[in-house]
């Protein structure tokens, strides 16, 4: 029989819980009763009582798993982690805010089936807040537009990893994981089913402005170096531009010396213009600095202070 690990990727979500777990439980009683459930709760250094709520479920029931991190590493290296460390023959990413359906599982399992190893939920649509939903899809378009690779549009992780490719991601030495880049470029035979997005069933997102844009950013550097090329083609084009009107506005003052006034003006217009393109430019610049400077420095993905109810450890990097 053969063994599905769904991964939950935790942080203050103690409303969720056990809603998410009897949820799971009844999935498989009534629609996956051929294959063996595991629940891998990844909590990300809760300060609710989250935490207490896993434990007491891992004592309950062994097929509940647990990872406790020492402290926070965000939410994009947990998730990752978490999936690394799955033990099943195939494992689900199942975020516990449940807007993304675990009903869906059986249809992801189907494809599984079918022979394709990775399974990839696409929202077609959301009942979350209109206009994150729009600025989202926004970004999906720019980052396909000007990333070198293929990219999942309205793809947040939630899908299907067969065996093999969570073997692959072991393999990998980077502390600053991108998995829905990874996804589209390290998986091999995909399939997509699409899903509406449904509202959180209860508590409060601890997602805000900060965390919003540190995964875009992430999603940017780890995808793209359009953006400072174009920083270096925009540069050659405003130099050029501006020589041939330093060159043009000289010959009018020679030849018009009384009668032509430069004034401050356009000066002062100009200074401001190239120093606002200088400086959005080197803050991008800053944020492929921050990303090679965590990945020189060879940090583990995450440090772990606790595990419960598995096997063994998997490192990362290990060739396994």
């Amino acid at each position: 029989m053969k063994t599905i690990s769904i991964v939950v990727p935790t942080y203050n979500e103690e409303k969720n819980i056990i809603a998410i777990y009897n949820r799971l439980c009844t999935l498989f009683r009534e629609r996956l009763s051929d294959y063996k459930m595991q629940i891998l709760f990844i909590d990300n250094a809760s300060m609710d009582h989250s935490r207490i709520l896993i434990e007491e479920l891992c004592q309950k029931d062994t097929r509940v798993q647990a990872i406790f991190n020492a402290t926070n590493f965000g939410f994009s290296r947990s998730s990752f982690y978490g999936l690394s460390q799955a033990e099943g023959d195939c494992a689900v990413m199942l975020y516990a805010d449940m807007q993304d359906p675990p009903e869906m599982i059986p249809e992801f399992v189907k494809k599984w089936e079918e022979g394709y190893k990775i399974v990839t939920g696409i929202k077609s649509q959301s009942k979350e807040n209109k206009f994150m939903y729009a600025l989202r899809g926004i970004y999906y378009n720019i980052i396909a537009k000007i990333s070198e690779g293929e990219h999942i549009k309205q793809f947040d992780g939630f899908g299907l990893y067969d065996a093999s490719f969570i073997k692959v991601i072991r393999q990998l030495r980077d502390p600053m994981p991108y998995l829905r880049g990874l996804v589209a470029e390290l998986g091999c035979k995909r399939a997509e089913v699409e899903y509406i997005q449904e509202k959180r069933q209860a508590g409060k997102t601890s997602f805000n402005f900060a965390r919003y844009y540190d995964i875009a950013m992430l999603g940017l550097t780890s995808s793209t170096k359009a953006i400072m090329r174009m920083a270096t083609f925009l540069g050659i084009i405003m130099a050029g531009i501006c020589t041939l009107i330093a060159i043009v506005t000289l010959i009018i003052k020679l030849t018009n010396w009384n009668y032509f006034d430069v004034g401050t003006a356009a000066i002062i217009i100009g200074i401001f213009f190239v120093g606002g393109i200088q400086i959005f430019f080197l803050g991008f610049l800053g944020e492929y600095i921050l990303n090679i400077n965590i990945r020189t420095m060879g940090h583990p993905v995450v440090v772990e202070e606790k595990r419960i109810n598995m096997r063994r450890k998997a490192e990362i990097g290990e060739n396994d």
